[in-house]
């Protein structure tokens, strides 16, 4: 099973699809329930890394090379992501430490199994256009539990944007940074 998995694209693409919304659903789920958010935030960014294991550093988009571009690039990421939000009256509520920590944890889980795992595996079976494409697809399809109707586009819209900024830069380290930023001010 495991070899076949390997060396077929898309089933690949299919254990990992369907792990990720598994999770992600699991972890909505779970969001439900009094008291759960820093545990279900923390073990469903976790349970997202799992995915990341067996790919090199380099596929995935993590790296260390231009470090301090990449990571200003995540900053201007998170103050696009942001834009949204500015527009609202009132000001911003800081996080608890707890809730914070878990919310670092789940965006970096969901950078790594959306914009790392997943989309090699998209690009390994389609190319870029697929990758962008078919992650912000699944990305959505993961928020579904957890956001309003109304709020879904705006989803996609962040998930299209993390995409395209690891297609174009072949990049995760940005993505990680403003989708942490985001997740800390929202």
């Amino acid at each position: 099973m495991v070899s076949a998995v390997r060396s077929h694209p898309a089933a690949r693409v299919a254990t990992i699809g369907a792990y990720v919304l598994a999770v992600e659903w699991t972890r909505a789920l779970a969001l439900r329930a009094p008291g759960a958010a820093v545990t279900a935030l923390v073990l469903g960014g976790a349970a997202l890394c799992v995915v990341a294991l067996g790919w090199p550093a380099g596929r995935l988009g993590l790296g260390t090379s231009r470090l301090w571009l990449r990571v200003l690039g995540g900053v201007a990421l998170g103050a696009v992501l942001l834009l949204p939000a500015a527009v609202r009256s009132g000001a911003a509520q800081m996080l608890p430490a707890g809730l914070a920590f878990a919310a670092v944890a789940v965006s970096i889980g969901e950078e790594i199994a959306f914009r790392g795992a997943l989309y090699a595996a998209l690009e390994d079976l389609g190319g870029a256009p697929v990758a962008v494409v078919g992650s912000t697809l699944l990305w959505t399809l993961g928020h579904v539990l957890s956001h309003p109707p109304a709020f879904l586009g705006a989803v996609a819209a962040a998930g299209l944007l993390l995409a395209l900024w690891r297609w174009a830069c072949k990049d995760l380290v940005g993505p990680i940074v403003g989708h942490v930023i985001a997740d800390l001010a929202l």
